[in-house]
């Protein structure tokens, strides 16, 4: 096969959570621009809208749908006007999440169960919907998780996120978990591990810690518009396809420091 058709996504569908802005649309992006059809969904309907629209600018075609992964309960219904749209998922990108940044010892109790909940609780009950009606049965699928650096050591100076952290080493230990089951099946699942992006998640936090997060990196820049497509479009394609429960730092070199 040649090279460029190795990372050729077209006839591929893609579901990307989040995905109306920030990562998630960076990650729709190269999707699409690498041949999928999309469905993007998000709790807002009007920034799915505008996602749609600059997709469209882009000649990506994509569906969308609002819907709250928080509420459990419409998990279902989300699949099944996800299938109802293109007919098939080839690809998941669980990318949907949440942070709330206090000192351990003062966490209340409702943040860590939000973070937990739509970090953790939310891509496994979606994973396993769409791993059990759409990628098992056709013995095909790639699964990405996007986790985040946090999730592979502790917190640098100054930065209170102990749920957020813990959920993401969550997520990297579900994507082993799971490409362990599912290989049978010919499921990849694996999961990218950003660093320091400027996204609305991460705004308040950069201002305070920018300077020494860029000076600690080894490529001493942040994360930028581009720097994600690379790597997603790599694990959802055929060039990934002897790659597995692995987890991937997208970061400029930071967590070797």
């Amino acid at each position: 096969m040649p090279v460029a058709d190795l990372f050729s996504l077209k006839g591929k569908v893609a579901l990307v959570t989040g995905g109306s802005r920030g990562l998630g649309l960076q990650a729709a992006e190269a999707l699409g621009e690498a041949g999928a059809k999309l469905i993007l969904t998000a709790r807002k309907a009007d920034e799915l809208a505008a996602a749609q629209a600059h997709l469209k600018s882009l000649g990506i075609e994509a569906q969308v749908i609002a819907n709250d992964l928080s509420k459990f309960d419409q998990i279902p219904g989300l699949v099944d006007q996800a299938l109802a749209a293109w007919g098939q998922i080839d690809i998941l990108v669980n990318n949907a999440g949440a942070n709330w940044a206090t000192p351990a010892e003062d966490y209340p109790d409702e943040a860590w169960h939000k973070v937990m909940n739509l970090n953790v609780n939310a891509p496994f009950f979606l994973t396993r919907e769409v791993g059990k009606r759409a990628m098992i049965p056709r013995k095909q699928g790639k699964v990405i998780n996007i986790a985040s650096v946090a999730g592979l050591k502790g917190n640098s100076p100054g930065v209170t996120m102990v749920a957020y952290n813990t959920s993401k080493a969550a997520s990297v230990n579900m994507v082993r978990a799971l490409a362990s089951e599912w290989g049978q099946y010919n499921i990849n699942v694996n999961a990218l591990c950003p660093g320091f992006f400027p996204t609305k998640m991460t705004h308040g936090l950069l201002d305070k810690i920018g300077d020494s997060v860029v000076a600690r990196a080894p490529l001493h820049r942040l994360g930028g518009e581009e720097d994600l497509k690379g790597p997603v479009v790599f694990l959802a394609s055929e060039a990934s396809r002897h790659i597995t429960g692995h987890a991937l730092p997208v970061d400029g070199g930071s967590i070797i420091t």
